[in-house]
């Protein structure tokens, strides 16, 4: 079952992003269900692809077990199952909610991405053509496409529900959150991108750059929240095809981005929304990217009895 629009869940419905939508179950506990829709451009498609929702919420689930023991989370669980057990007015929705939600416990969200980049790629590749810069602050000269950096770099960016996020300095996130929250939100977003990345070169996967999300909770804990290294927040790369040098094979939507280019070259399509119909090879090839990526990181296929 691909899911697009969500059919009502007996819960307060509290917003819909990009891709999710979200639930208050209570004062303290919030319901994300991650639906299939996908955007590229800034432009949400009409098609779903077939299990991305499932993707997300299940990669994500799958590296919080793994860092729990280091970085404090949000997942109080991501099996539907527990869920409905929790949440007995939910009883009735389980296909619904079948691996693609994720019962969590409310933060107040800090109003930053906290992005890690590993290698030039992106925005941070456009504005280095353009500058030589990353947020307005110098890099060092003479880098390619790709290229690694020395060392990660920190480098968060304004929220946006639609567009595109602005990078910003860390100088700025400290004016904003105080220095004190600005240097831990920079060191759990290090130390979760270093675990992160050590694991997934075990698996011939190169996480380029990723972003993260924090809030406090109820007792004033830093906690990490939202999606976690999926093929949505980050750039996965194939090890063993890196080439600096020029933009890298992903696990994500490339197929996807790669159509809506050649509508665009194609003078077919001019960027806006509507945006065109996608051929179900580009939705086949899009969805078979996500389910990879997780097979790849978790070394399983995704579970997809309900799913489908």
């Amino acid at each position: 079952m691909s899911i697009v629009s969500m059919a009502p869940l007996p819960l307060r419905h509290v917003r819909r992003g990009k891709v999710r939508e979200v639930y208050e179950v209570d004062p303290l506990h919030l319901l994300l269900v991650a639906t299939d829709r996908v955007s590229a451009f800034d432009v949400v498609m009409k098609e779903a692809i077939p299990y991305k929702g499932a993707v997300l919420t299940q990669i994500t689930a799958w590296w919080l077990r793994h860092f729990e023991s280091e970085v404090r989370h949000h997942m109080v669980s991501a099996d539907a199952d527990e869920i409905v057990r929790l949440v007995p007015s939910l009883a009735g929705h389980r296909a619904t909610l079948a691996g693609r939600a994720m019962l969590c416990r409310k933060t107040q969200v800090f109003p930053v991405e906290c992005v890690i980049r590993g290698y030039i790629s992106g925005s941070a590749w456009k504005e280095y053509q353009a500058h030589g810069t990353l947020a307005g602050e110098p890099l060092p000269a003479g880098m390619r496409e790709a290229d690694r950096f020395l060392r990660p770099i920190f480098s968060p960016a304004t929220k946006a529900e639609t567009g595109h996020d602005e990078n910003i300095t860390p100088a700025e996130v400290a004016r904003r959150l105080g220095a004190g929250v600005a240097t831990e939100l920079e060191r759990l977003s290090r130390h979760v991108y270093e675990l992160g990345s050590a694991l997934a070169a075990e698996r011939g996967i190169i996480i380029a750059d990723t972003k993260f999300e924090f809030g406090r909770d109820a007792a004033g804990n830093i906690t990490l929240i939202d999606e976690v290294l999926t093929p949505d927040s980050s750039r996965f790369w194939p090890a063993d095809r890196y080439e600096p040098g020029h933009t890298q094979p992903s696990f994500d939507k490339q197929p996807l981005r790669d159509y809506l280019d050649g509508e665009r070259r194609a003078g077919r399509w001019n960027g806006d929304a509507p945006p065109p119909p996608l051929p179900p090879e580009v939705v086949t090839a899009t969805s078979e990217r996500y389910l990879d990526a997780f097979q790849r990181i978790t070394g399983a296929p995704l579970t997809l009895e309900g799913l489908a």
